[in-house]
């Protein structure tokens, strides 16, 4: 759920972007970001990718039964606009036109932001 949705019951096509996001990262992975379990380290899926990006290990949220080294620059590729569309301000989110050409083509990339509501818990379980 956006943020913007779940903080000020605004809803958008943006909010459907965030909602794209959280079910490409959820295909990536093969796993549902609402039954994703670590309670130790990451609030949900979307901050073991975002994780995993910062420490360049992004293929580690791929379902292992379906990585081959064929798949591995589009899961790449997947895991990035996954992460832009999440961002946590709708403004930063791409639109669905910009999604389907990212998806489609081999343009550059923009780099996602930090998403703030990912660390909330361990900065809070380090003070």
């Amino acid at each position: 759920m956006s943020s913007e949705y779940a903080m000020g019951g605004l809803f958008s096509e943006k909010s459907d972007v965030y909602s794209f996001g959280v079910l490409l990262l959820e295909i990536v992975s093969g796993k549902r970001n609402s039954r994703y379990y670590d309670h130790e380290r990451h609030l949900n899926i979307l901050s073991y990718a975002w994780q995993l990006r910062t420490e360049s290990n992004e293929l580690d949220l791929m379902d292992k039964s379906v990585l081959d080294s064929d798949s591995s620059a589009t899961v790449l590729r997947c895991i990035h606009i996954g992460l832009l569309c999440v961002q946590d301000h709708a403004v930063d989110r791409p639109s669905m036109p910009s999604i389907i050409l990212m998806l489609s083509s081999e343009m550059d990339l923009p780099q996602p932001k930090q998403p703030t509501f990912i660390f909330q818990r361990w900065l809070n379980s380090n003070t």
